[in-house]
């Protein structure tokens, strides 16, 4: 079982905290403005995603390959526990996981870049995730890692999550093809 690192420990991750406005309506936060963009060093994304779950759903761990997404991660509503864990060959944190706990409150945004498997399980009782991704998704590039690999041993804070069909036969690191693992950084 590997020990976490923290979050900027692995190449290319970054961490960013939004400016979430809040007064007796609610809150206001500004997600994105592709006018900063360079400003950050981040690359141009082309897809946006968004999942609702509920307490207890656990989501990936999900990459892929070879036509790998950067993901920017976000928890508008709600709050998860987010997980990344690097699967870049050659990389100094190669199977090492990471994890950091985003909600709308907190205004965390996380961006992960290609090569870096991505999972979370939702901690409120509903949550929207919403991603935006620098490639196209393709089904025939989709693969998994398993949330449960003991080599990597994430330490989720849900005992008994709510996981799907797919995500249950995901394999383990050592039992993933080379082939279908990125290079390094």
């Amino acid at each position: 079982m590997s020990v976490p690192v923290a979050p900027e420990e692995i190449a290319g991750v970054r961490l960013f905290t939004l400016r979430v406005h809040r007064d007796s309506r609610g809150t206001f936060v500004e997600q994105w403005r592709e006018d900063r963009r360079s400003d950050v060093g981040l690359p141009a994304f082309v897809q946006d995603n968004a999942a609702f779950s509920r307490r207890g759903v656990l989501r990936g761990l999900h990459y892929q390959h070879p036509r790998g997404q950067g993901k920017l991660i976000s928890a508008p509503f709600g709050e998860i526990f987010d997980v990344f864990v690097d699967l870049r060959r050659g990389s100094a944190t190669f199977g090492r996981w990471a994890a950091s706990t985003i909600s709308g409150d907190n205004g965390l945004q996380i961006y992960l870049p290609p090569g870096i498997a991505h999972g979370y399980v939702a901690l409120s009782d509903v949550v929207l995730v919403t991603y935006k991704c620098t490639e196209y998704y393709d089904p025939a590039c989709d693969r998994g890692l398993s949330w449960a690999d003991v080599d990597i041993g994430v330490d989720w804070p849900i005992a008994a999550p709510e996981i799907s069909p797919r995500d249950q036969v995901a394999p383990a690191l050592r039992d993933i093809p080379a082939q279908h693992l990125p290079d390094g950084v």
